[in-house]
């Protein structure tokens, strides 16, 4: 007879996990006994990697699907661990993710009615009335184990529900005495737990899509995350040239587009001024973004006709959420871009139309790349867009970017010009910390690529960076990790200003987001984890720290830290 978490462990492996980040506690003894017995007797099961720190465990578990789209396992220790993982559940809920969320529970026999009743002291101070509610706002499913004989059912409906669209993470709990129940051993047919099929546009949809964006006078795509499926990637390109189609991306949690096309119009993040092309657009279609413009600051002109779709177009998870549009479709982003396509196949385009927008935009396009290449000149000290367009020249299409640069993110986005599909990420979510975790589940999933992670001073502090080093050299994940430190949090700073322009706290010296004096953010992750490390304070140090530094990331297979200094705040 094999116990319920050997079932468990089972499902794993038959839905195609290969890991499982754990933080474990005195309520896993049915895993860990049942690891081991696995390893003696060949059973193959996921790789459990020991997390230190859970905020960790599931950011590593969030980059490794990010990259890969396959979903990984968490597991934690009952509400405590839990809690632990904190904002990392709110950034896997934002950024769609499939991952699946293991948690032990507290006994529920305290006199050895069953096996594994409560033993130790905390068992009572750990019990809690509703801990699944603890992550509810952030789930699309939830879930306690009540028997062992129907574990391996529930652990694939829980997977099945993570990679629908739209996915994200799901959380399951088991008491000491199911894990430890016996139960006979199920063959579950995998083919029959399949994901949710990718939804297409109906064709009368895509055919009137097709044709306001072929008459219209200045067409424009808003994206934020259609470039999760890379194949989406293409089509959107696709469809943009044929037709003299511009892009604009707000807030991009991913490459969407080709961020060195003559037709990409840039990116928005809370820019306190109205975007022009915005403006006179006279058709927009939004494709995947859940706010694809700040209506107080910059918005599309009264009679523009705008479209949405989405593969999550009401955002229910979102209480405070309108954005008019006429029509409001419920889409794989891929999907419905190949059927515009096809729909325009039918369709005899202008070519004097296509011609003259197309000259419009690219001339937009032209003179906003003169004003990045301007940015990023040599000014005698370091700036964030003179050091991203050193970094630019190591980045190749082998390259997996990580980005949480905050106040940044347009630096980044607009001085690094990924092209690649697939190559480009942010968190999705707004909770600092997930980038050095993510660094590690992306190299996990793509031992082959160089991984690089790219943050701000307090977004570095965020992520642990001690359990994060440790674990990399554990177990092999070499990646870059690139401080852009500004000596404090920007951005609370430039919140207050736009709220408060002339008020006390822009006249003060120091508001209480400053770190001085500052840590030395390098040396912890070469104590953690043997990190080669390196601090940049002058324009002439960059190009030999660069060159060091991937030479350590890709020939040494170790990680290495830069900390680059910036003007303060």
């Amino acid at each position: 007879m094999r116990t319920a978490g050997t079932a468990f462990l089972e499902a794993l492996k038959e839905a195609g996990v290969s890991y499982i980040f754990a933080n474990l506690g005195s309520d896993h003894p049915a895993i860990v006994e049942s690891i081991e017995e696995g390893k003696a007797n060949g059973r193959g099961f996921p790789a459990m990697l020991t997390c230190p720190n859970e905020m960790v465990a599931l950011s590593a578990a969030h980059g490794y699907a990010q990259v890969s789209g396959e979903a990984q396992v968490v597991i934690v220790h009952v509400e405590c661990g839990t809690q632990a993982l904190g904002g990392a559940v709110h950034n896997a809920c934002r950024a769609r993710v499939p991952v699946l969320i293991f948690a032990g529970a507290t006994p529920y026999t305290q006199e050895g009615e069953l096996k594994g009743s409560r033993n130790e002291w905390i068992q009572w101070i750990q019990d809690i009335g509703d801990q699944r509610g603890i992550v509810r706002n952030y789930t699309k499913f939830d879930y306690e184990f009540r028997t062992g004989r129907n574990i391996k059912q529930v652990t694939h409906r829980a997977l099945q529900l993570a990679k629908s669209d739209p996915m994200g993470p799901v959380y399951l709990v088991g008491a000491r005495e199911v894990m430890e129940e016996e139960v006979t051993p199920l063959a579950i047919d995998i083919d029959e737990w399949p994901a949710v099929a990718p939804l297409p546009l109906r064709t009368q949809d895509a055919a009137e899509l097709a044709q306001a964006l072929a008459t219209a006078k200045r067409p424009l795509i808003v994206t934020s995350y259609s470039g999760r499926n890379p194949a989406a990637v293409g089509e959107l390109t696709r469809l943009c040239e044929r037709a003299g189609i511009a892009v604009l991306e707000q807030s991009p949690v991913c490459l969407n587009f080709p961020l060195d096309h003559p037709l990409y119009m840039g990116n928005r993040w809370s820019e306190p001024h109205q975007e022009p092309v915005l403006a006179e657009a006279d058709v927009v279609l939004v494709i995947d973004s859940d706010a694809p413009w700040v209506p107080a600051i910059s918005k599309p002109n009264a009679d523009a006709k705008v479209f949405h779709i989405d593969v999550d177009p009401l955002k229910d998870k979102i209480p405070l959420w309108y954005f008019k549009a006429r029509r409001v479709l419920r889409a794989d982003a891929a999907t419905a871009l190949a059927q515009i396509n096809q729909a325009l196949d039918g369709i005899k385009l202008d070519a004097g139309i296509v011609k003259e927008r197309t000259a419009h935009y690219s001339k937009l396009g032209k003179a906003r790349s003169d004003e990045m290449l301007k940015r990023e000149q040599p000014t005698g000290i370091v700036t964030a867009e003179y050091f991203t367009a050193c970094l630019r020249k190591y980045v190749d299409a082998n390259t997996i970017i990580l980005s949480e640069m905050i106040t940044n993110y347009p630096v980044v986005t607009n001085h690094l010009r990924p092209s690649t599909p697939g190559q480009y990420f942010l968190s999705g979510g707004s909770s600092l910390g997930w980038n050095g975790g993510a660094a590690i589940g992306a190299k996990l999933a793509h031992p082959d690529k160089t991984v690089i992670a790219l943050s701000g001073d307090g977004s570095y502090m965020f992520s642990v960076p001690s359990s994060v080093h440790w674990m990399a050299r554990k177990y092999k994940t070499p990646f870059l990790q690139i401080v852009y430190n500004n000596g404090g949090w920007r951005s609370p700073k430039m919140s207050t200003l736009a709220v408060h322009p002339d008020g006390y706290a822009s006249r003060a010296n120091a508001v209480g987001v400053e770190f001085d004096p500052a840590p030395d953010h390098s040396a912890i992750a070469a104590a953690a984890g043997g990190a080669w490390a390196r601090k940049i304070e002058k324009p002439e140090e960059i190009e030999a720290a660069l060159a060091e530094a991937f030479a350590v990331v890709r020939d040494e297979k170790r990680c290495a830290v830069l900390d680059v200094r910036l003007p303060h705040l």
